[in-house]
């Protein structure tokens, strides 16, 4: 990408060879296509390489009617790139439907999560400074600024659906100033939009996407603080074949990306009753009592399951999940134990019971009934999920740890379902025995 005002998409894209950005590609203002942001943010110029025949056809995007004979698979990440994230350089990362990052304390299992999930939030719209409020600590270490005092970092991923992979490159410059300085969206080895930092004094970098028609390429300023490929649904018309192949590629991208789920279960805010509400989970799920209350009449089946997977990984018998409506109006949930026994309230748990049980609910429900923004716009047929858990399997036992994996491993087997997690050393020998479970050691 050149970031020096030069045109980007006149000039053919190829790929590097790892897929990932170079790391000697030179700062802006050096006069170089695929020239870098700040010192050490490399503009996203290395396309990764193209799987697949070239695609002639015209390409319709989501919801806008679909070429006979393409497939209508969900959009989902497929990678992750951290090509200068934290303590990550040139790191690529491939995830299937269940993907586990293990290694060491230090070895960056957090920080690769965490920039999964700033890449759905950027996806969602949310704007940079929200995103990164502590943008400097996403810096490699030794990254040194360049004469104007410019560091950064980049990331980028693949969104495998409808249109084939696509994939997003993305440089951030966190100093002096936090700003988008440059972003590449292309598919099979085509640039559908490129965007370049041209004046400092400004707030906006200047793009190029993707036209085919008369004009072959569209310039326009867009925000340097927001995702510009979340925004191309709002500036293509739509009305050329290469219009269309943009519109195609940034919906099927923004789908996949967005489409996540951070969950942190946290049992200490777990045990008190609460008042019913929406019945949406939150990331540190302290309102599990009134999802349950929720889920006991709207979705039944679902509520059944969980009972069934409550009672393979908590203490004693289990014959259901129940839900008590208290006197002062708020709602606690219960283990049913059956017979005479008496339920047991979700407060008197262990911890580790209660992220088992969050856990769960999570994989067995979906966007409808978690806390997530989900894409009103788009037919459930092309609804998706990834599950974000950092430390997946904190304070939970061998047992606990089995019955969640395989339940992990037999959801996401349809498709609706992800998930991208950070477990303990101690985890990694059932995961790998686990089939479905991708095993991603961070050691070295």
């Amino acid at each position: 990408m050149d970031l020096t005002g030069g045109s980007t998409l006149a000039r053919t894209s190829h790929a590097h060879p790892s897929g990932t950005v170079p790391a000697d590609t030179a700062p802006p203002g050096r006069g170089r296509s695929g020239a870098a942001g700040p010192s050490g943010v490399a503009a996203p110029g290395g396309v990764p390489e193209a799987r697949g025949p070239a695609d002639a056809e015209r390409l319709a995007p989501p919801g806008r009617g679909s070429p006979a004979g393409r497939g209508t698979a969900r959009p989902a990440v497929t990678e992750l790139r951290l090509s200068a994230f934290a303590g990550h350089r040139g790191a690529v990362h491939a995830l299937g439907p269940v993907t586990l990052f293990t290694g060491p304390s230090g070895s960056g299992k957090s920080t690769t999560l965490r920039a999964y999930e700033a890449l759905a939030r950027l996806g969602a719209g949310d704007p940079l400074d929200e995103v990164f409020p502590d943008a400097a600590d996403c810096v490699p270490e030794r990254a040194r600024p360049d004469a104007q005092g410019r560091r950064g970092f980049r990331i980028g991923c693949t969104v495998d659906g409808p249109a084939g992979p696509v994939h997003l490159d993305l440089a951030v410059q966190a100093e002096p100033r936090l700003r988008i300085v440059g972003e590449r969206l292309t598919r099979r080895g085509r640039t559908l939009l490129a965007t370049a930092l041209r004046d400092p004094g400004r707030t906006t970098v200047q793009a190029e996407w993707h036209t085919a028609g008369t004009t072959p390429v569209t310039r326009a300023p867009l925000p340097d603080d927001l995702l510009g490929t979340a925004l191309l649904p709002l500036r293509v018309a739509g009305k050329t074949p290469g219009q269309l192949e943009v519109l195609a590629a940034a919906e099927q991208l923004v789908i996949g990306v967005r489409s996540a789920f951070p969950c942190d279960p946290r049992p200490e805010g777990m045990r008190a009753p609460v008042l019913p509400g929406e019945g949406r989970l939150r990331r540190g799920c302290a309102n599990l009592a009134e999802v349950l209350h929720r889920t006991h009449t709207d979705c039944p089946r679902r509520h059944q399951r969980l009972a069934a997977v409550a009672g393979a990984g908590c203490a004693g018998p289990v014959a259901g999940l129940g839900v008590q409506e208290l006197p002062e109006g708020t709602v606690r949930a219960v283990l049913e134990r059956g017979g005479r026994l008496p339920a047991t309230p979700l407060g008197r748990l262990a911890d580790g019971e209660l992220r088992y049980l969050a856990l769960a609910l999570t994989l067995l429900t979906g966007p409808g009934v978690l806390a997530m923004d989900r894409i009103a716009e788009v037919p459930d047929a092309m609804q998706s999920l990834t599950l974000l858990a950092d430390g997946l399997d904190r304070g939970l036992d061998g047992r606990q740890v089995r019955e969640l994996l395989d339940l992990a491993a037999g959801i996401a087997a349809d498709g609706h379902i992800r998930v991208a997690a950070a477990v303990g050393e101690r985890t990694v020998g059932e995961a790998r025995r686990t089939p479905g479970v991708t095993v991603v050691d961070l050691t070295g």
